[in-house]
């Protein structure tokens, strides 16, 4: 089985970061209604599905989520199991998917 590389650091600038942000939350007056702005960019941006490692483990991100406590989460599954995992928790593979830089703006938001 060959290991895919997982990292969680930016290539993006925080100029470019900060711009998505701006983008993300334009409109959004509570916590609630930006993190809202984020989700919806992710979802709409992330090229879904893609796979990375999880615990030494294959997994594929299927798709993305917001709870109620307004966490945005990746659900993975492998095989029959399924598990919302906090997307600034998710290591991205290497190359990142296409639209990743809205998961690293999101990560630079909560200050992280």
């Amino acid at each position: 089985m060959t290991k895919a590389k997982t990292k969680k650091t930016t290539k993006f600038t925080a100029e470019y970061l900060d711009q998505l942000i701006e983008e993300a939350t334009t409109d959004a007056y509570s916590e609630s209604e930006q993190a809202g702005g984020f989700f919806a960019m992710i979802e709409e941006h992330l090229s879904l599905p893609f796979t990375t490692q999880v615990l030494g483990q294959a997994v594929t991100v299927a798709k993305i989520d917001l709870t109620r406590r307004d966490q945005i989460v990746a659900i993975c599954v492998r095989g029959k199991a399924t598990q919302a995992i906090p997307i600034l928790d998710l290591p991205m593979p290497d190359p990142p998917p296409e639209g990743a830089e809205w998961i690293d703006a999101y990560r630079r938001w909560c200050g992280n």
